[in-house]
């Protein structure tokens, strides 16, 4: 798969995205984009079914210079059941082109701190982490508590990031209290755009978490999808 332009729901921050991995990710999350597309296109469902596996020729495309990707954009590179020799070989090709800016993001960033990675991150490198809401929606994902996430995005040096999308039902106080703890550089908030019938705020309780968080240094990036849910409207298939 060749290095692509990004297009859709993706964010507008990112210009390009790459993926190496074929295989379905063990989060599991219901929501998930590219599991939808695995059970409708014979294509999706040939490389992202089945087990975790690294894509030998999608180490030699070619990155360039001069670009922001987003790296693994289709799975989770941190996921517990990736080998980190799959995880170093991605980044040593990342470090092949130190002229871009790789983004990653994982709902498992504890591995962001595996002592075995630590010589192959590309120096230009933003790090995030998903963190849908403060509650443990464990019949929607399998990755990690929310908690876990925040702790482990808190104490990384550089840039960093926590995505709120989908955002879920959740609690004032206690989420933006995890929100701090990840202590991220900005924060990009978005709705579930596919019709996933899940739990979800409503646009008041969305409102004041962006009141209470404007009165911080964190950068909000609101998605275009969030307007659904601040005007009151439900998701439609």
């Amino acid at each position: 798969m060749p290095l692509r332009t990004t297009k859709g729901n993706m964010y507008e921050w990112i210009r390009y995205t790459h993926t190496h991995l074929g295989g379905q990710c063990s989060h599991a999350c219901s929501y998930c984009y590219v599991t939808t597309m695995a059970k409708i296109y014979p294509i999706m469902n040939e490389r992202y079914t089945g087990k975790i596996r690294l894509i030998d020729k999608e180490l030699d495309v070619k990155y360039g210079s001069g670009k922001s990707i987003f790296i693994e954009h289709c799975n989770d590179l941190f996921a517990k059941d990736v080998p980190s020799e799959m995880i170093i070989a991605i980044l040593k090709h990342c470090r092949q082109y130190p002229k871009n800016t790789y983004v990653f993001q994982t709902k498992n960033p504890e591995r962001y701190h595996e002592e075995l990675l630590r010589p192959y991150w590309p120096e230009k490198r933003i790090l995030g982490t998903t963190i849908e809401s403060n509650r443990n929606y464990s019949e929607i994902s399998k990755a990690p508590f929310p908690v876990s996430r925040a702790l482990a995005m808190g104490d990384i040096e550089g840039e960093t990031f926590v995505t709120i999308e989908p955002i879920l039902e959740f609690d004032i106080a206690e989420f933006l209290h995890l929100l701090f703890t990840a202590n991220p550089t900005f924060i990009n908030i978005g709705a579930d755009s596919k019709g996933s019938d899940l739990p979800e705020p409503s646009a008041e309780k969305i409102k004041e978490l962006l009141v209470r968080l404007s009165y911080t240094d964190i950068e909000i990036r609101r998605k275009v999808n969030l307007e659904r849910l601040l005007k009151g409207t439900l998701c439609q298939q």
